[in-house]
């Protein structure tokens, strides 16, 4: 027994040697363990800052964080030199910042397949830079700080530092690894929390940046390993038996052509409202005055990381964006059905997609012809005359006079032969400033007492405005025009992050993330406004009633606005927020509009419709 004492005192003697030591735990070892744990403390505050502080109530928080500070310590154990400690933190720092700012407008981590997709900032300088946030720098401190302190501090020489913070670390790791093992193992206990209403973005302070990682890669394998055709199938039944397809009344009309205009950033509260008495959108509260104009003003942002390109998918194809993969990136070469593609089998329609954007941007050009677009006319195209931005894009202005320039030639859209047309503008990008010259005198928010960002966001929404005109003068007047749908709808919404410090600031902004969507010589419902909420996603079913399609075998995963029936309510792909009358439905239509992201992600990653009549044969 005496032996048995002794053996083990021995051991917790020597284990405590390990752990402890004046010359481990002082001097610039204890800074650069300091520092690395202040890097991410500044980085989980930040963080919840954007999102939630609910993730700071989690001890695993803590005890992650601190695992991570004693791993990041290991290169100056190593080598101890003061240098590679700032370098390192400085690595760690711009990764960290960069998720930060992606937080900001797409509230998660950067996907780990977008890391390849750095190029694509290249277009988007001023977006990124106006994501950057005051107390930002504090992280950029810490690392001055870190590399300050160092060289005031005793060089001491501890032995074997790496192997006792690896120790340290392994037994610290342990108990997170049966914390989390309690929770259902790592990947359920991450699942709930993606998943979770309020807790959807706490996963990375939680198990931090690296976690959210190793969950990304794990459920991508798992989604890419598993035959989810039965799930797909079942889904599809349900919601054929749920939702029933739109057909237009016996003296209806449909449209044969159809003319989308995504209207970058635009959102639904400044439709119709005034500032000073003055409207902000003169043009659109005119349409929307017009008996042949159908308006929806709480149509739920539902797009993801892909932003632009994922209203693209919505509107053209009906899907809802990818879970953690931005589809044009990782699928361009999947079978998609879509609009372009059921006009062309009703129709014989041709369709081409106007942007003054790259073909390469969010893979524009390989995702238009998967859509079935029979053209990309894009940045090559165009007169560089007017520019807005940094970089500098083509202004709305000038992209939307070069496009009627090119039709009037009529070489594209004939007159009597069917079309789809859709028109992507750019002036309305983050961070929305308009120049000088083309603030609109009478118009002027730059003495307004607003936040400045919201000022330019307000002022450039009125400039949009007060192009559109363009585009719609010249459809008015073909001959054709009676047989043209046109739809003017926001491609998401634009205040991301700030929008609640801007409901506080101003009345007019709306707490919900909304976009408007105006259809112009509709079959049916012209001067009606469907004020009820819907999706991004019931777009597709309402423009493929409009224009008869109801033939085509894809009907998409939303409900027709025409539908006496339709739920209302949708589910933001962002945030996770559910908003509408959930009272209203059954379990089943709950159940079905809930798993409608899951199943959407799921047709894309196995290419469910490969065999598909998508373009009318077998």
């Amino acid at each position: 027994m005496k032996f048995k004492h002794t053996l083990i005192t021995m051991v917790m003697g020597k284990i405590l040697r390990v752990f402890s030591g004046r010359d481990l735990w002082t001097g610039r070892m204890c800074v650069a363990v300091l520092s690395s744990l202040a890097l991410l403390l500044w980085f989980d505050v930040d963080w919840c800052i954007t999102t939630t502080f609910r993730a700071m109530s989690d001890p695993l928080m803590w005890l992650n964080t601190l695992v991570a500070a004693l791993l990041m310590s290991i290169p100056y154990a190593a080598a101890r030199r003061i240098s590679v400690h700032v370098i390192w933190l400085t690595v760690v720092y711009g990764l960290l910042e960069a998720n930060l700012m992606y937080c900001r407008t797409y509230l998660t981590a950067i996907p780990p397949a977008s890391y390849l997709l750095v190029g694509n900032l290249s277009d988007f300088t001023a977006s990124v830079t106006d994501s950057i946030r005051w107390y930002d720098w504090f992280g950029a401190l810490t690392v001055v700080a870190a590399g300050w302190v160092m060289k005031r501090k005793a060089a001491l020489r501890p032995r074997r530092p790496v192997a006792r913070i690896l120790l340290l670390s392994a037994v610290m790791a342990s108990v997170s690894a049966l914390w989390i093992m309690a929770r259902g193992g790592f990947y359920a206990a991450y699942d709930r929390l993606a998943q979770s209403c309020y807790y959807s973005t706490c996963g990375v302070p939680v198990y931090t940046l690296g976690g959210h990682i190793a969950y990304s890669l794990i459920d991508d394998s798992r989604r890419d390993a598993t035959d989810h055709t039965p799930d797909i199938d079942r889904w599809i039944a349900l919601h054929d038996s749920l939702v029933a397809v739109q057909e237009l009344p016996a003296d209806a009309v449909p449209r044969r052509n159809l003319v989308l205009i995504i209207c970058e950033s635009l959102e639904s509260w400044p439709v119709e409202a005034r500032i000073d008495g003055k409207e902000i959108t003169p043009y659109l509260n005119s349409l929307l005055r017009d008996s042949t104009t159908l308006y929806a003003p709480n149509i739920l942002t539902q797009v993801a990381s892909g932003r632009s390109i994922d209203c693209q998918l919505l509107i053209n194809c009906g899907l809802l964006p990818m879970n953690g993969q931005v589809y044009s990136m990782k699928y361009p070469s999947v079978t998609y059905p879509s609009l372009n593609k059921a006009m062309r089998e009703r129709y014989g329609t041709k369709s081409y997609i106007f942007t003054c954007d790259k073909p390469i941007t969010w893979n524009q050009q390989a995702i238009g012809r998967a859509f079935g677009y029979d053209s990309l006319i894009d940045r090559r195209a165009w007169r560089m005359d007017e520019m807005i931005g940094n970089p500098a894009k083509l202004s709305d202005g000038s992209f939307l006079r070069q496009s009627v320039e090119l039709l009037r030639q009529g070489h594209i859209w004939p007159e009597g032969e069917s079309r789809m047309l859709t028109f992507v503008t750019y002036s309305g990008h983050n961070p929305f400033r308009l120049p000088d010259n083309m603030v609109d005198p009478q118009f002027d928010m730059r003495e307004k007492d607003l936040p400045r960002r919201l000022a330019d966001y307000i002022a450039m929404a009125h400039y949009t405005d007060s192009q559109l005109h363009i585009l719609i003068d010249y459809l008015r007047s073909r001959r054709d025009f009676d047989n043209t749908l046109v739809v003017i709808v926001g491609d998401h919404e634009g205040l991301a992050g700030d929008r609640n410090d801007f409901v506080k600031a101003s009345s007019l902004v709306s707490a919900g993330q909304y976009t408007p969507l105006l259809i112009l010589n509709p079959p049916v419902g012209g001067g009606s406004r469907v004020e009820s909420v819907a999706g991004q996603i019931d777009i597709y079913p309402t423009l493929s009633a409009m224009l008869g399609l109801s033939g085509y075998f894809w009907h998409g995963m939303g409900q027709s606005l025409l539908d006496p029936d339709r739920g209302a309510y949708a589910v933001s792909m962002m945030t996770g927020e559910e908003v509408g009358d959930s009272a209203a439905l059954t379990s089943r239509m709950l159940d079905m509009i809930r798993s409608a992201r899951r199943i959407s992600d799921a047709t894309i990653r196995s290419d469910y419709f490969k065999n598909q009549p998508l373009n009318g044969s077998d």
